[in-house]
């Protein structure tokens, strides 16, 4: 089986290159040889490499600043998509492609199901979904895997973003009301292996799933489990825990709002693929001691 990746570079992109590795050859692509801000240019490029299977693990992520930059947002998480999906079909290949928990606008009182309506706050949340919707129509095999609060041991996350501010300062302000699930890189790549054997023998089971750990938690008592357990395992901080003040989403005002419920129902995943997810917590802990280990803590 050949897979062309795309988005090699990207927190999810890093950890799928392992991953699918032993299933077959893995022609991972960055920036610079595939460039999703010119849809245009994809049609040939798949074409050339003629995979078995294409993973999009490429986005425009810069939430706010999407908001003024919506063509090039627009070009990457949907246009690009769409020629993604019609490339596919073309040839025959299965497509692989991640969205988010902002399709939805959280005003839900309980996780959300993949049937729930769709409303997204922002440009990126809009082109998330259009580009699902452009795949979905495009006619390709397909799996979408809807994610959210995606970290990894690399690139720009919020729990790097708090570790690194916890030495730096003693103080701290968190919103204490948005509450989700953060979902490492490592745990997306492994589902989608897992999914992807799966439904490479039955296309049956192609199509919308929700991928997250288990549980759920604030960006404000995540960032005191984060801090407390990287003292735990020796950090040198100026932060406690007790140092992190909660404070209300209306109080740190952002150019694109935020859901305030991003948790996801998975009950659809983990019964088409018999797939048993870590407690958030376990990921946490372990990019604690991946960065212990790599003296990085």
């Amino acid at each position: 089986m050949k897979f062309l990746l795309f988005g090699r570079d990207g927190q999810v992109g890093r950890a799928l290159q392992p991953a699918l590795a032993p299933l077959g050859e893995v022609v991972a692509l960055g920036h610079a040889e595939a460039d999703l801000s010119q849809p245009e240019s994809l049609g040939p490029l798949i074409a050339r490499h003629r995979p078995d299977v294409i993973v999009n693990a490429a986005a425009y992520t810069a939430v706010d600043a999407a908001e003024d930059d919506r063509d090039r947002a627009w070009a990457i998480n949907a246009g690009a998509v769409g020629v993604i999906g019609q490339a596919a079909r073309t040839i025959g290949a299965l497509v692989v492609h991640y969205s988010t928990d902002y399709v939805f606008d959280g005003t839900a009182l309980d996780p959300q199901t993949e049937e729930q309506p769709t409303s997204p706050l922002g440009v990126y949340g809009a082109s998330k979904l259009a580009g699902e919707v452009l795949l979905r129509d495009s006619g390709a095999g397909h799996l979408i895997f809807r994610t959210s609060w995606v970290y990894a041991p690399q690139g720009k996350n919020f729990p790097l973003t708090i570790l690194r501010l916890a030495h730096e300062r003693d103080t701290l302000n968190v919103v204490s009301d948005q509450v989700g699930a953060p979902t490492p890189a490592g745990l997306i790549a492994r589902a989608t292996v897992e999914a992807l054997a799966a439904a490479s023998a039955d296309r049956g089971k192609l199509g919308l799933y929700h991928l997250a750990p288990t549980g759920e938690t604030s960006w404000h008592h995540l960032a005191q489990y984060l801090v407390a357990d990287a003292i735990a395992e020796g950090a040198q901080l100026k932060l406690t825990p007790e140092a992190i003040v909660p404070i209300l989403a209306r109080d740190y005002p952002t150019k694109a709002l935020r859901p305030a419920n991003s948790r996801l129902d998975t009950s659809k995943l983990r019964a088409a693929f018999g797939l048993t997810l870590p407690p958030w917590q376990e990921g946490i802990r372990q990019l604690i001691r991946t960065l212990k280990t790599e003296g990085r803590l």
